[in-house]
């Protein structure tokens, strides 16, 4: 099993057709990349990550007081709640979301709910919203190396993300047990436009390749992962592809050890409508020839993996 490589760029600085030539190139080959240089601040990446550990190690009990019956649109998810589509067995991971906060009175409130926000670790809500803000940033200058590689103007993804139902998880794989029938993650693709990745150094993380082989993705300390997710892959018309994917359990010696990650899965704005681009229409063929809008679905694969 060979590693994903990664691609040495600079998301600030490097050329922007060649930065969209090398990306584009990794997503249609695997669907993924792994990007040095993505500009999202060291320090605040590791105050991040020692935070989501924090609330992680609160008692069970007091985690599940910040579970509510929102689908896992916000706050708490328990250990062993949500599973892969088609998949009979939960996953090994607890989680916490965060989304995106507006202001009173916006024409998305329906959409969006209110963050939850624990009162058991200091500095986690203004910690949270900033990284939040910087994968917003990034996502966006990731989007735009993306538009000029599919030929249309760079900016043409700006207004189709603005103010998007984006959701930023705290990802805590406990040990696992001796003998576990489940794993970490099963199987699955992603449900968003894009997904941008922190923290996944802790080997697991897998893509399966067009040969039917499962390859390992390591980034190291810092790296960013990017993913192409279903919606995306639906408004390309599978040009762009999202690549099954899997998170396995450790090797014995690894086991006793805890996976922590932060995965931002930056979606469209919910009233978005994914309709094929013409331009990706090969032989005029259409392979999602019914619209259907971001906000539904997102709802039909919520109800697939066990959340609503």
């Amino acid at each position: 099993m060979t590693g994903l490589s990664s691609l040495s760029l600079d998301l600030d600085r490097d050329n922007l057709p060649t930065l969209s030539q090398k990306l584009g190139q990794s997503f249609q080959n695997t669907g993924f990349a792994i990007i040095d240089h993505h500009g999202i601040d060291t320090g605040l990446i590791a105050r991040a990550e020692e935070m989501s550990r924090q609330f992680f190690a609160l008692p069970e009990e007091v985690k599940r007081q910040y579970h509510q019956n929102n689908g896992g649109a916000r706050g708490y998810t328990p250990f062993g709640t949500e599973k892969a589509k088609d998949s009979d067995r939960v996953d090994l991971k607890e989680f916490w979301h965060i989304g995106r906060e507006l202001p009173e009175g916006h024409s998305f409130q329906d959409f969006m709910l209110p963050n939850i926000w624990p009162k058991e670790v200091d500095e986690l809500r203004a910690t949270f919203l900033e990284l939040f803000a910087a994968f917003d940033q990034c996502g966006a200058r990731i989007l735009r190396a993306i538009a000029l590689y599919l030929r249309i103007d760079m900016d043409h993804f700006a207004d189709t993300v603005r103010d998007g139902n984006s959701v930023l998880r705290l990802l805590h794989y406990p040990p696992v047990p001796a003998n576990s029938h489940s794993v970490r993650a099963a199987a699955h693709e992603d449900i968003n436009t894009i997904t941008l990745l922190l923290g996944a150094q802790e080997a697991g993380l897998e893509l399966l390749d067009r040969n039917g082989k499962w390859q390992s993705v390591e980034p190291k300390e810092g790296q960013l992962v990017v993913n192409i997710g279903d919606m995306l892959q639906r408004l390309t018309n599978n040009m762009l592809p999202s690549t099954t994917h899997r998170v396995v359990n450790p090797s014995p010696e690894r086991a006793s050890l805890s996976r922590y990650s932060m995965p931002y899965f930056l979606h469209f704005r919910p009233d978005f409508i994914i309709q094929t681009m013409e331009n990706c229409m090969m032989n005029g063929i259409n392979h999602y020839p019914d619209p259907i809008s971001a906000h539904d679905y997102l709802l039909e694969r919520l109800k697939e993996i066990n959340l609503i």
